[in-house]
């Protein structure tokens, strides 16, 4: 995805990945907060469950202290795969996305993300 009106260079891209070892929200990436960065681009949210029983996964998007809800008790079947996002999303510097499982080691997550500076790294700078 790309802002025309807003000058940006893809500064990198990351899959962020997360094994839900318990049942507490856990953070699956924290957008990069800094004058260089404007946006990070979500482009896929794969969870997968392992252990043979279907479970449920809850996402949010944090905001300061304001929380967001995207996925709420979202059912993932047992030994699947699934695909949460049928659009991109996009992050703001320093929002937060958390992953919450309900049930411990049963649930993966690996999300796919670009990363978007304002100013170019020169090539000289690498």
């Amino acid at each position: 995805m790309l802002i025309t009106t807003i000058p940006q260079y893809v500064l990198g891209v990351t899959n962020a990945k997360v094994d839900l070892t318990t049942t507490n929200a856990t953070v699956l990436y924290t957008a990069p907060s800094g004058a260089d960065f404007n946006t990070s681009i979500v482009n896929s949210i794969l969870v997968s469950e392992d252990s043979g029983n279907a479970d449920t996964i809850t996402i949010t998007l944090t905001n300061g202290t304001t929380v967001f809800s995207l996925f709420k008790v979202k059912a993932v079947g047992a030994n699947a795969t699934i695909e949460l996002l049928t659009k991109d999303l996009s992050l703001q510097s320093g929002e937060i996305l958390k992953v919450t499982a309900a049930t411990a080691n049963r649930l993966h997550v690996v999300a796919s993300i670009q990363e978007f500076a304002i100013h170019r790294t020169p090539q000289s700078a690498l």
